[in-house]
């Protein structure tokens, strides 16, 4: 009988935990009663009673398991780790809230029966704020076409991935993975399943502005180049018009040496401009730095605090 793992990432999810348990189970035991199945929950140090709700349902049943992370590692190390201990043929990763639809799970397994290594779900509309859809769809084709790797646009991370290809992620010593950089990257012959995504069931989201640019900035420093293209191009561009402006106003002050007079505003204006200029690419450039240190750290993904059902 093959098993299939089923790995749900939470953080301060207790309206949700015990609702996504008994979906599941009710997709094995009507449609999936071939399959044997796990469910692991792995938590990033929730603040309210999820961890609570967790360690119940746990009681309840052996095929529910846990794995508890002494503080929050992020919202990429976190289900990375989560993934790299599953031990089923194949792993489902899924969200807590609801917005990857539970019932795409049999669809996965489907089309992972039909010699699929790698199912992901795509994101074909989302019922939540259009502007905020508009503005994830201008972003992902953005990097899609600067990117050294194909990227696959409205790709969350939430698939199914087969054993040999969790086994490939295994040997990938990266403290700072990026999940959906990596499927691009090193994934099989992927089968894209179309879904609109819904409402959270319960609860607030928990991404803002901040972990939205993370995500971003990690994407672009991953796999991209754009951004020391950029400030070597754009030093370049910038030298040579400067150089131009400065060879035109000394010719004229040559010329008219009585009656051409500079001024201090195109100087200020100058100024300012590449003050600006530098400003913004040594914070771009930055950005490359602080990956890279965070790379040669070589620290783990997570530190464990415990664990729950899991065979020693």
């Amino acid at each position: 009988m093959k098993k299939i793992s089923i790995l749900i990432p939470c953080y301060n999810e207790e309206e949700n935990i015990e609702d996504m348990i008994t979906s599941i189970e009710a997709i094995f035991k009507n449609q999936l009663t071939k399959y044997d199945y796990e469910i692991i929950f792995i938590d990033n140090a929730s603040e309210d009673k999820t961890r609570e709700i967790i360690e119940k349902s746990c009681a309840q049943s052996k095929k529910v398991k846990a794995i508890f992370n002494v503080r929050n590692f992020g919202q990429f190390n976190s289900p990375y780790y989560g993934i790299l201990q599953t031990d089923g043929d194949c792993t489902i990763n899924l969200a807590c809230d609801f917005q990857d639809p539970v019932e795409l799970i049999t669809k996965f397994i489907e089309e992972w029966e039909n010699g699929y290594k790698i199912v992901i779900g795509i994101k074909k509309k989302s019922k939540e704020n259009k502007i905020m859809f508009l503005l994830r769809s201008c972003y992902y084709k953005i990097v899609k076409k600067i990117s050294n790797v194909k990227q696959i646009e409205h790709f969350t991370g939430f698939g199914l991935y087969d054993k040999e290809f969790l086994d490939v992620l295994r040997k990938i010593d990266d403290p700072t993975p990026f999940m959906r950089g990596l499927v691009a990257e090193y994934g099989y012959k992927i089968k894209e399943i179309p879904y609109v995504q819904p409402l959270r069931k319960a609860g607030k989201t928990k991404n803002n502005l901040y972990t939205l640019y993370d995500a971003a900035m990690l994407s672009f420093t991953s796999y991209t180049k754009i951004g020391l293209r950029l400030a070597t191009f754009g030093g370049l561009i910038v030298s040579i018009f400067s150089f131009i402006i400065g060879l035109i106003y000394l010719i004229l002050k040559l010329m008219y040496w009585d009656r051409f007079s500079a001024g201090s505003v195109p100087i200020l204006i100058g100024t300012f401009f590449l003050g600006a200029v530098q400003l913004f690419f040594i914070g771009f450039l930055g950005e490359y730095i602080m990956a890279i240190n965070e790379r040669v750290k070589k620290r783990p993904l997570v530190i464990e605090e415990k664990r729950i059902n899991f065979d020693q």
